[in-house]
C-alpha cells in the first residue's frame, strides 16, 4: 500500500500498527444496525477492520491524497466517503440520512482535538458514543476528578454531556511519524441523559469557560470577568455555592447548580 508523507498542517500522525487497530475495532464492538462515522480515514487503517460490520460505514477526510487511497480501496456500497474538513460537517443531517445516531471512532489530529471534542458536545443528541485516539494528556484531563491539576474545561464540559472513559494507552510507535507524546484511547458514551437537568446551556458553558478563565480565581472574579452579575448583594445571597471557592474545587453537578441558580436570579430579577 502506498505509504503518504504526513503534512504537519493537517496534524497527521498516521496510525500503522495493525494490532492497535484491530484493538480500537474490538473496542467498540460494532453491532450490524450501527452507523459508524469515521473521523480523518487516512490510509484506512481503521476502516479495512470495520468493513462489514456495521449498517453504514461514513468516512470524512479533507486530505484529497488519502481520499484518492480510500476511494480506489474501500468501494463498498455501504461505505460512503466524503471530502470535507469534519469541523464543517453536519451530524445531524448525517444522522437524519441513514436513520440512527451515530457511533464515531477516529485517530484525531492532537492540534484540533478541542474543536473536535466541541463539536460532538454541540451535537451529542444524535451521537451514541465516540471512541477517539487523542494526546493521552488531553484524555486524562478528559476524565480528571475536582481538586487535581489536570481537572478544566473540557473535564466539566465532556463529564456533564458523556460518560467518558479512557480504554487504553497507545505508544507513539503506532504512527507514522511518531508523536513526540504518548496517546490513549477515549470512549465518550453518549447515550444516557445527565442526572442532573440544565436550565440554560448556553450560560452553563459561560459560566465554565470564564471561571476556569482565571484559574486560580475565585468564581466571583470569574464571573465578574465574563459580566455575569453576581456583584449585586441580593443576586449572590440567592446562590448556595460559595462565590469565595475556585472552579478546579467544584463538581460537575455544582456547576450546574450554580448555572440554574444564576439562571434563575436573571429570570426573576
Amino acid at each position: 500500500m502506498q505509504r503518504l508523507k504526513a503534512r504537519k498542517r493537517l496534524g497527521q500522525h498516521f496510525l500503522v500498527d495493525s494490532n492497535i487497530a484491530r484493538k480500537v475495532v474490538r473496542a467498540l464492538d460494532v453491532q450490524p444496525d450501527d452507523v459508524i462515522l469515521e473521523i480523518g480515514a487516512g490510509q484506512g487503517a481503521l476502516t479495512r477492520h470495520l468493513l462489514g460490520r456495521p449498517r453504514f460505514l461514513v468516512l470524512v477526510e479533507i486530505d484529497p491524497r488519502a481520499v484518492q487511497i480510500l476511494r480506489s480501496e474501500f468501494t463498498e456500497e455501504t461505505t460512503k466517503l466524503i471530502q470535507q474538513d469534519f469541523l464543517e460537517f453536519d451530524l445531524r443531517r448525517c444522522a437524519e440520512e441513514y436513520g440512527g445516531k451515530l457511533r464515531v471512532v477516529g485517530n484525531l489530529p492532537y492540534n484540533i482535538t478541542s474543536p473536535i471534542l466541541f463539536r460532538l458536545i454541540d451535537a451529542c443528541e444524535v451521537i451514541q458514543d465516540a471512541t477517539l485516539m487523542v494526546q493521552l494528556e488531553v484524555g486524562q484531563r478528559i476524565v480528571a476528578r475536582p481538586r487535581t491539576k489536570d481537572y478544566g474545561i473540557l473535564s466539566v464540559f465532556c463529564q456533564y454531556y458523556s460518560r467518558p472513559r479512557l480504554l487504553f494507552k497507545v505508544s507513539p510507535n503506532a504512527f507514522s511519524p511518531k508523536p513526540n507524546v504518548q496517546s490513549g484511547m477515549l470512549r465518550l458514551d453518549f447515550s444516557g441523559r445527565p442526572s442532573f437537568p440544565l436550565k440554560d446551556d448556553e450560560l452553563f458553558r459561560k459560566v465554565v469557560r470564564s471561571t476556569f478563565g482565571k484559574r486560580r480565581k475565585t468564581l466571583l472574579n470569574g464571573l465578574r470577568y465574563a459580566e455575569i452579575p453576581v456583584t449585586d448583594a441580593n443576586v449572590r445571597k440567592r446562590l448556595t455555592i460559595d462565590l469565595s471557592r475556585r472552579p478546579e474545587d467544584l463538581t460537575v453537578e455544582e456547576f450546574v447548580q450554580l448555572t440554574n441558580e444564576i439562571s434563575d436570579c436573571l429570570e426573576h430579577g
